[in-house]
């Protein structure tokens, strides 16, 4: 007995590809979806990644107080997420090189920089030599895996 038949898999797929990257990467609505309800879980789902980035960076989602769920949306938009941590130091660049990183923020980028190694792309590997970085007004020194802050960012 036979079920009831619906699109070839290769077409069904392609449907739900089309979906997801409208729902996480900013894509074109696919056709034959309402547009209001795929704009609720889409805005749902930068919450929650939000949320997530929050858990991993919360001295940058701190220093943007209110604003930083609507920072954040507003940033990962039209971005497939890499994972929290990989999206928050994302952010944070992005907001450096904007000169709009805040204090809290610039401190724990500072942190984690001198820590791992992140190019943007690869996954972050942990330092194992001494390491400074510097971030808008905040060093961080790495020495045998400890960091101090030797200068906080100016609040």
């Amino acid at each position: 007995m036979t079920g009831p038949t619906g699109p070839p898999p290769a077409t069904l797929a392609a449907r739900q590809a089309e979906l997801v990257a409208a729902l996480v990467a900013g894509g074109p609505l696919p056709p034959g979806f309402a547009p209001a309800p795929v704009a609720a879980a889409r805005r749902a789902l930068l919450r929650k990644r939000a949320g997530d980035v929050a858990r991993h960076w919360p001295l940058l989602a701190a220093g943007l107080g209110p604003d930083w769920t609507a920072t954040f949306a507003g940033w990962a938009a039209d971005r497939p997420t890499n994972g929290s941590l990989r999206d928050g130091w994302d952010l944070a660049r992005y907001l450096r090189d904007r000169g709009s990183l805040p204090p809290l923020g610039a401190e724990e980028l500072a942190t984690r920089d001198a820590t791992a190694r992140y190019d943007g792309h690869a996954a972050p590997r942990p330092r194992r030599l001494p390491a400074v970085a510097r971030t808008g007004g905040a060093v961080a020194v790495q020495v045998a895996g400890r960091v101090r802050l030797l200068r906080p960012a100016d609040r």
